[in-house]
């Protein structure tokens, strides 16, 4: 749930799923549709699909794997995941080399080198990071390394000051640590896309991604206008409902959602299409839609009743004011916020992702394998 994801925003998905799914057993037994929407909104479904894989997987061997080896032959594993299961859980000497690792030792040896990517950056730090790893704690040993890149070696603004390495860092008696590690700069790119919001009655249009495929498989979002046989243009002449940009590693998109008029015509063609389905507003809760496709869904709801019930508020008269002060606004009681003890806690704040600021993220080669 980490790679790629911050460590506030999946702790209550991770509840929910330990909640529904507790063992290796219960995730092996689960229907994929069931393992989809427990993961709803976190994005990369592969990652679900292969966690369901391994557990099938897993409940096969009379034992877990005890070796990275071992564990990168199951099922959406890669040596980051590996390296990090066989070290803290069965006591492997073998190093975890994530982002936060990759910025230490870069800063360390003061390594000027342009990395590609992620993945690369580990593969040019991983003999060196092994040969670090104590024989006695290799498990402590990695916590440890990760703890001080994403809490002390942060990739802005690090804690030099306290640093208990500094003495060691090659980086910072030159100077350069904020430099350090270096990627090639991706370009951005930039694109636009059309959505389609058609509704009949109590039902939305909406289209259920085939199961094969690779990175939405099964799950459901809003079409666009060659998912109903139409062309941006034409989709574009109705009204626009809402506009959202988000990124997806290194593209910008704007989507825009217009709606379109459904005539008896375009209905026969529509239903005719086994990939486009009819869902009652009541049923929605009950599918797995994209993340941010449930958000614009509701949104727009939202929005349309709301106008709905201006349109029903009676014209030509006026509210006439209170005459007295309306009563303060009750308020709830304050939540207390609990700060956990800084030994063994990783920054809330954090992000597995090479591109995250203080990063603990798994190897680019594992976001790879798990998309």
């Amino acid at each position: 749930m980490l790679q790629q994801t911050q460590i506030k925003t999946a702790l209550p998905y991770f509840e929910r799923w330990m909640t529904a799914l507790p063992d290796f057993a219960a995730l092996a037994a689960a229907p994929e549709s069931s393992v989809l929407k427990l993961w709803e909104g976190l994005g990369y479904y592969s990652r679900a699909r292969n966690l369901r894989r391994l557990a099938q997987a897993l409940t096969a061997l009379p034992a877990p794997p005890a070796t990275p080896d071992g564990w990168q032959e199951l099922p959406g594993v890669g040596p980051y995941t590996a390296a990090a299961i066989a070290s803290l859980s069965f006591g492997a000497r073998v190093a975890c080399v994530d982002g936060n690792v990759v910025r230490v030792l870069a800063r360390l040896t003061a390594d000027t080198t342009e990395f590609r990517n992620g993945s690369a950056a580990a593969r040019h730090f991983g003999q060196q990071a092994d040969a670090l790893v104590p024989a006695g704690a290799p498990g402590e040993h990695n916590q440890a390394m990760m703890e001080l890149g994403a809490l002390v070696c942060r990739r802005q603004d690090p804690c030099c000051a306290t640093c208990a390495v500094r003495p060691f860092c090659a980086a910072a008696q030159l100077r350069i640590q904020d430099d350090l590690p270096r990627f090639v700069r991706k370009r951005t790119s930039r694109k636009a896309v059309t959505r389609a919001w058609c509704e009949d009655g109590g039902s939305l249009l909406l289209k259920r991604a085939d199961t094969g495929a690779r990175r939405l498989a099964g799950l459901y979002e809003l079409p666009t206008p060659s998912d109903l046989g139409l062309d941006d243009a034409t989709v574009r002449t109705g009204r626009l409902l809402l506009q959202r940009k988000r990124g997806i590693t290194n593209q910008q998109i704007t989507e825009l959602i217009h709606a379109i008029r459904l005539t008896p015509a375009r209905r026969r063609r529509l239903d005719a299409n086994t990939a486009l389905r009819w869902i009652p507003w009541a049923g929605l809760a009950d599918i797995t839609l994209s993340g941010p496709h449930r958000r614009w869904v509701e949104e727009i709801r939202d929005d349309r009743q709301t106008g709905a019930l201006r349109d029903q508020e009676p014209r030509g008269r006026r509210v006439k004011p209170p005459t007295e002060p309306l009563p303060a606004r009750k308020t709830g009681p304050a939540v207390a916020a609990v700060k956990a003890p800084s030994s063994g806690r990783r920054d809330q704040s954090t992000s597995r992702s090479w591109s995250g600021r203080g990063s603990s993220g798994a190897t680019g080669a594992d976001s790879h394998r798990s998309q």
